[in-house]
């Protein structure tokens, strides 16, 4: 399966958050994602990612930070099958223990790459006949908010689906110019440099 995503840069977050709330409820939610690469960085050269993201949300026993809830999710994402978009294949499951996840990655040797966390705000809801991820997302180590917005679909249904998806973009008045490729991975490791 593809992960069919746009990312744009929001200018006006209040006025985006206000028309997807009108949509559907958010989930307030913190991801702490760690990525990891082989030594010698062939992961990353072959522009394949793995990462391990540990999500504090809205269920479950509160936590030291105020945030309910806690799941992880192991994610492998191949090969970018989109350039314009960037998107890509992803495989993912629940992991029951994070830092067992954490010592098996060690084990098969992989060493962490970057760690980041990520605010996000997620909204889970249907147009033009599909299933749609909007996360409006802040990384407190680089400036700006972002909207990332996606659906999981076949290979050859990539294109009508960043179609919808532009189309959703428009609706939340996001335009073709507001579109990026950043990486986060990239953003946070020139922040730390």
């Amino acid at each position: 399966m593809i992960e069919a995503e746009l990312k744009a840069r929001v200018h006006s977050p209040e006025a985006v958050m206000r028309l997807l709330d009108e949509r559907v409820e958010a989930r307030v939610e913190v991801y702490q994602d760690t990525y990891y690469d082989r030594p010698d960085g062939s992961l990353e050269k072959r522009d394949q990612e793995l990462r391990l993201r540990t999500v504090r949300g809205a269920a479950g026993p509160r936590t030291a930070n105020g945030l309910t809830g806690l799941r992880t999710v192991l994610t492998f994402k191949g090969a970018t099958v989109d350039e314009a978009s960037g998107s890509k294949p992803e495989h993912e499951t629940r992991v029951e223990d994070s830092e067992a996840a954490h010592a098996i990655l060690r084990g098969l040797g992989y060493v962490p790459a970057i760690a980041f966390e990520k605010w996000c705000r997620n909204y889970d809801f249907e147009a033009r006949g599909r299933q749609l991820l909007a996360t409006l997302v802040r990384v407190p180590e680089i400036d700006g908010t972002f909207l990332e917005v996606e659906t999981i679909v076949d290979e050859d249904d990539v294109t009508a689906a960043l179609d919808d998806i532009r189309a959703v973009l428009a609706d939340l008045g996001i335009g073709p110019e507001d579109l990026t490729r950043e990486l986060y991975t990239d953003a946070v490791a020139a922040q730390r440099r």
